[in-house]
């Protein structure tokens, strides 16, 4: 296996200092034998490998590390620089060759197939630190030249003023931050949407809440949109609530040129729900068969292929740790006490 470029089929969770977060979960569901749509991951090797041209002595580390991360102007006056560097720098030979070569795997023979290029940076869906949407994902990218460009673009993210100050806040390590780039077919989505393997109000662990809307799931994710939204019962797989939303905008891809572009729904579409009752027991099925395997409750992000039978045509697009209830369920009520009587003494004095 090339350490610079790998197939998604190739990696599974063992792989997540290669791959990163996302990467490595995507590798580890299409050995669950999910349906993920194809691609590749241009790994954290190649990242480093990029930047070893640019910054030979990691003086990035030195730098970054000695930033306070409430001071936002000296942490984008340190950062600029190097996101400029490395969005502007040409690809090592060697990378843009593997990643072309898997491109052209990809496209097996297509005129063009449009990707999604997704950062990946180790630690990313880690269940103590997320760095969701803290760094790019580009979508309905088309040519190579666009690829490419976006590939560097990803990793610039690293060194966003956000990506930077939350490394900070959390105490991790400059130097063990590195960047995955994942290269995904695009699913040209009916609808798409996330759903929770545990209620997000409640912590229930025995349901499933979805939430859906029509055209690509950046509309849902980016909060543009009232979603529809389905609490279903993992034992007896029935609908305990429905509400169907009126829907006013999606995202659509944006032609040729790439991009997504936001446009009004169809008035007949606006209150129709997004998703089929055979669509919602798949996507159950789907959850249960992810949670399973990770143990844990997971954020599952979903797509329905257009022109697909109903309850066909589903995709998985990404899937992390549950964490804001997973957090509370692993920290202590209470810190322990030299005396049991103590708990008593504190809770009076609170009283």
């Amino acid at each position: 296996m090339s350490d610079l470029v790998v197939r998604i089929t190739e990696v599974g969770r063992p792989d997540v200092l290669l791959v990163g977060g996302k990467g490595a979960s995507l590798g580890e569901m299409v050995r669950l034998g999910l349906p993920v749509p194809p691609g590749y991951v241009v790994t954290t090797q190649a990242f480093r490998q990029a930047l070893l041209e640019l910054d030979p002595d990691a003086r990035r580390s030195t730098t970054i590390s000695a930033l306070e991360p409430d001071d936002r102007k000296a942490v984008e006056a340190a950062t600029a620089p190097l996101r400029e560097a490395i969005t502007n720098c040409p690809l090592p030979a060697a990378l843009e060759d593997a990643v072309l070569r898997h491109h052209m795997d990809l496209r097996s023979g297509r005129g063009s197939v449009p990707v999604a290029v997704r950062s990946s940076a180790t630690g990313e869906d880690a269940l103590d630190a997320s760095f969701a949407g803290l760094q790019d994902t580009f979508l309905w990218v088309h040519d190579e030249a666009t690829l490419l460009s976006r590939l560097r673009t990803c990793w610039a993210s690293l060194y966003s003023v956000e990506s930077v100050s939350y490394r900070l806040q959390r105490g991790i390590a400059e130097e063990d931050a590195a960047m995955a780039v994942v290269v995904q077919q695009m699913v040209e989505a009916r609808s798409a949407g996330v759903m929770f393997t545990r209620s997000p109000s409640t912590g229930d662990r025995s349901v499933v809440a979805i939430e859906s809307s029509w055209g690509l799931g950046s509309a849902v994710v980016g909060g543009e949109v009232t979603p529809d939204s389905f609490t279903v019962s993992k034992v007896t797989g029935e609908v305990l609530r429905r509400q169907v939303s009126e829907k006013l905008r999606r995202h659509v891809p944006a032609g040729p040129g790439g991009g997504v572009l936001d446009e009004e729904v169809p008035v007949e579409l606006r209150s129709v729900a997004s998703v089929t009752d055979e669509e919602l027991a798949r996507l159950v099925a789907l959850a249960q068969a992810v949670e399973g395997h990770y143990g844990i409750a997971q954020d599952v992000e979903w797509a329905v292929a257009v022109d697909h039978p109903s309850g066909d045509g589903l995709f998985l697009l990404q899937s992390r740790p549950e964490t804001a209830w997973s957090r509370r369920a692993t920290e202590p009520i209470a810190a322990p006490k030299a005396r049991a009587f103590d708990h008593v003494i504190d809770a009076m004095g609170r009283a």
